[in-house]
């Protein structure tokens, strides 16, 4: 994981013959930087794949797949997004004009694909944006999970997240920091709603009642920075995971950092 917080998010995906990216709310300049702490490029990006539509999970998206588009002889960035989020995306340069040709790949929610040798299946997930999904990815034996930005875990989900090795759940925010912290009314009221982020209590309640018994690599993500706090998510986390006799790496994502690499 790249990056996952508020103010942007991306995750990054190797096979020995795929290189996938999951969201690009980084800058650019950030995405590379930190791709490039793990040995890697945006040049050989097979693909970017799109949760949704809000800035901190495609900030860097329409930069990106132009500095691909510029380069001489170099194949087009693949960018799969759902059907309706599409007409969402700005393609826009810097001088304001938009890209003559863009090679997104609609895909309808709930739907399956490959790229390269990589297994990709969406799910539909509850959250205020206009056609907002999850991901699962299969590649090599394992199977990853990616649901980040959701106001409460529906049954649909939790199926989708069986038997997942590596999971990236959001954990985003503490109720009690919530209700007393700086935000408007209106927007503690957004995040708590069933379309809004997270909460660490239901999260700790799936950990505790529904994690799949395959997660070998658990990240909590998507934190809060003005509402909750690193080692509050690590040790309820881990009360979870021990009321429910598992033992998987637990991991908090951070914002301004990425993850360690999971090598399978």
């Amino acid at each position: 994981m790249l990056a996952s917080g508020s103010s942007g998010n991306s995750s990054f995906l190797a096979t020995s013959k795929t290189r996938v990216l999951i969201d690009a709310g980084l800058s650019v300049r950030e995405l590379t930087k930190r791709l490039a702490e793990i040995g890697e490029t945006p040049d050989d990006l097979d693909a970017v794949l799109i949760t949704h539509e809000h800035s901190d999970h495609i900030a860097g998206l329409a930069r990106l797949v132009r500095a691909r588009a510029k380069k001489k002889g170099a194949k087009p960035l693949r960018v799969f997004v759902s059907k309706l989020t599409a007409p969402q995306l700005d393609w826009s340069g810097a001088d304001g004009k938009p890209m003559e040709e863009v090679p997104v790949e609609a895909f309808q929610a709930g739907s399956g694909w490959t790229v390269g040798d990589v297994g990709v299946e969406s799910f539909t997930i509850p959250h205020d944006a206009v056609d907002p999904v999850g991901f699962c990815l299969r590649a090599e034996g394992i199977k990853i999970g990616i649901a980040t930005d959701l106001g409460y875990m529906p049954d649909s989900i939790r199926v989708h997240l069986r038997q997942v090795q590596v999971l990236l759940l959001e954990s985003n925010h503490d109720l009690d920091m919530l209700r007393v912290g700086p935000y408007p009314w209106s927007v503690k009221q957004r995040v708590m709603s069933r379309n809004g982020h997270l909460s660490n209590a239901n999260t700790f309640d799936y950990l505790q009642t529904d994690l799949d018994v395959d997660v070998q690599q658990l990240v909590l993500g998507h934190l809060s920075e003005q509402n909750n706090h690193p080692e509050i998510v690590r040790m309820g986390a881990a009360q979870a995971l021990e009321r429910r006799g598992m033992e998987p790496k637990l991991i908090i994502a951070q914002q301004n950092a990425r993850t360690e690499v999971f090598t399978y």
